[in-house]
């Protein structure tokens, strides 16, 4: 809750910052991110959410972050009710313009928070109000999320396409022809090389394709790419702030997240059974041997360790140990997941119990391009840093024309 909320403050406090304008609505949006932050760290430092990020199961300390939660998020608002109408709006614009884009992202973040807000607590009230116990797990939110990030994606590459005050809507799809086409191409290929296999996967991945087409096409507009000299274009590369740098790294980062998303939640397989030594399992186009079982004592723990040999296409690739632990001062067990990482692909196995015949259970994952779930993230905040780095921010005068400052030297 709150990385959206933030994400809408973003966008809005650029508005404000060259529009001045949203005054009111961006620093509601900078008291809601705060509060919501308050509001994870009270969820699971409280007990009173039963989840695999909640790590307290001791109410006592919880009433104390419900005490800070109140009284932070209460204070904060009342100043706001007291002092919001002082503040002064800024200048008209019309709906489609880059202020128009940056409102509606706010709208669908904004919206996309409220349904996690929503599906979090209502299960919290649901239970105190009439003692019924009810799970809202991922059904939920990805009907509502789908719904509301599908708009979203598709129209991020639009605003910073857009003019202030008022855009050309129609100059900025033809300025994304190219990335219109780069995404058609792709879920050409896609449905031809997953024939029969879900519908909506090459739709969402060419819609991921459209998002970073986008951001190089706005990148190409502003560099006047393929229009002069390639030299006229690094010079306006080395002149373009580095906020607009940041931007299309963001906008880009969350279209190689989606397809990572896409790809892992599409394509992901596993296989889940009992193995003995020298059994074979097959995954994804990859044999896991079962070469053998070793036991081994640790300081506090008796770990077994299972070795697998594994090869893709009859090569071999690599061997992976998974193992599992046992403390028996404590009587509890952990499992140590083997990884193997190709690419943007892993494959994981994780080991269970033993059975009486000698077999061992055995949970095998093939994820396809998980790891652009976080390489796309990493590229968002890499964008927000160099966003951050921008002279303009970082100094309150603007730099001085080179013309100048020797017109200066001259007197």
């Amino acid at each position: 809750m709150p990385w959206l909320a933030g994400t809408a403050l973003l966008h809005s406090a650029v508005v404000m910052e060259k529009r001045n304008a949203l005054k009111v609505w961006t620093i509601l949006l900078s008291i809601l991110t705060f509060s919501l932050s308050l509001l994870g760290t009270f969820l699971v430092r409280s007990g009173v959410l039963t989840s695999v990020h909640a790590f307290a199961t001791d109410p006592t300390r919880g009433v104390f972050i419900l005490l800070i939660l109140c009284l932070f998020i209460g204070g904060s608002l009342s100043l706001y009710a007291w002092r919001a109408s002082t503040l002064k709006q800024g200048g008209l614009f019309a709906p489609i313009s880059r202020e128009g884009a940056l409102v509606l992202n706010n709208l669908f973040l904004t919206t996309a928070c409220a349904t996690v807000f929503i599906g979090t607590l209502y299960p919290l009230a649901l239970e105190v109000l009439t003692n019924d116990k009810i799970s809202v797990g991922a059904p939920f939110f990805n009907l509502t999320f789908g719904p509301l990030f599908v708009p979203l994606m598709f129209a991020m590459p639009f605003g910073p396409l857009l003019a202030w005050k008022r855009g050309d809507l129609l100059g900025a799809a033809q300025r994304l022809t190219a990335a219109g086409i780069a995404a058609l191409i792709v879920i050409a290929v896609v449905s031809a090389w997953t024939y029969g296999g879900s519908t909506f996967a090459p739709l969402a991945i060419g819609l991921a394709i459209f998002v970073i087409s986008g951001a190089l096409c706005d990148l190409a507009e502003r560099l006047a790419l393929f229009r002069g000299p390639f030299a006229i274009s690094l010079l306006r590369a080395r002149g373009l702030p580095r906020a607009t740098w940041g931007a299309a790294f963001a906008h880009a980062g969350v279209g190689i997240a989606l397809i990572g998303i896409v790809c892992e939640t599409t394509w992901n397989s596993e296989y889940i059974g009992s193995m003995k030594p020298d059994t074979m399992a097959k995954l994804a186009g990859y044999e896991l041997k079962l070469d053998g079982v070793t036991q081994r004592q640790g300081p506090n723990f008796r770990e077994m360790i299972a070795q697998f040999s594994v090869t893709l296409d009859g090569k071999p690739l690599s061997v992976m140990t998974p193992s599992k632990r046992n403390f028996t001062t404590r009587g509890s067990s952990t499992t140590e997941a083997a990884l193997l990482t190709r690419g943007a692909s892993q494959l994981y196995i994780s080991l269970g119990d033993t059975t009486a015949d000698g077999a061992i259970a055995v949970r095998i994952y093939h994820k396809p391009l998980v790891l652009l779930i976080w390489w796309g993230p990493v590229l968002m905040a890499f964008g927000g840093m160099l966003s951050l780095s921008d002279r303009r921010l970082r100094v309150g005068a603007p730099k001085p024309a080179r013309s100048s400052r020797a017109l200066q030297a001259a007197e």
